[in-house]
């Protein structure tokens, strides 16, 4: 078989595939960077200069808070960001705001900070809707870094102050949807 490619060509063509690899090497590289530096500053669960965030303020690192009567630490997770670690249980009053899992926690809680539930967590299975003041809530971080609430346990694990408790959804069912049913296809 005759070759009447010139050099020039075949050179180019061999070359250029392994250009595109390397560009697209540096770019993933480059998005790689990018996320571990989002990650490693913590900027959705952190405040200030790294302080811990409850009800939107911030608790600087050591800082011991009373929410729910349980003492919950300012301390820092593996990778150096804010984190709230649960203690033991105490007989002392809230020295927080807890307004309960009201609204998305980024901006508002860091790591670990526990709350109430409430209509915000609510959810459906088939059609029984769950009221979501039955459980605690805490602060977790999925694979991406964005904040969520968790189920952490049952309400009756957080301590109201006297007189108050949790408030129950004032949702119905009817927002929840029916399973779809899917019947096998008759053989023929």
């Amino acid at each position: 078989m005759l070759n009447n490619e010139p050099a020039s060509v075949a050179h180019d063509a061999a070359v250029r595939p392994t250009r595109l690899r390397g560009a697209l090497a540096v770019t993933v590289a480059a998005v790689a960077t990018a996320g571990l530096i989002g990650a490693a500053t913590g900027s959705a669960s952190a405040g200030p200069g790294g302080d811990c965030l409850w009800a939107g303020t911030g608790h600087a690192q050591g800082t011991t808070v009373a929410a729910g009567g349980r003492a919950f630490t300012c301390a820092t997770d593996q990778l150096g960001a804010p984190r709230w670690q649960r203690g033991a249980a105490v007989r002392t009053p809230s020295t927080v705001v807890d307004p309960g899992a009201t609204t998305a926690p980024a901006g508002n809680f860091s790591v670990g900070a526990q709350q109430p539930g409430t209509e915000y967590n609510d959810y459906c299975v088939g059609t029984q809707l769950i009221d979501g003041s039955e459980s605690v809530y805490e602060v977790v971080s999925d694979v991406t870094g964005a904040l969520r609430w968790q189920a952490a346990g049952p309400i009756a694990q957080w301590t109201f102050i006297p007189g108050t408790g949790p408030v129950p959804t004032t949702r119905s069912a009817s927002l929840c949807l029916p399973d779809q049913v899917i019947w096998p296809e008759p053989t023929r």
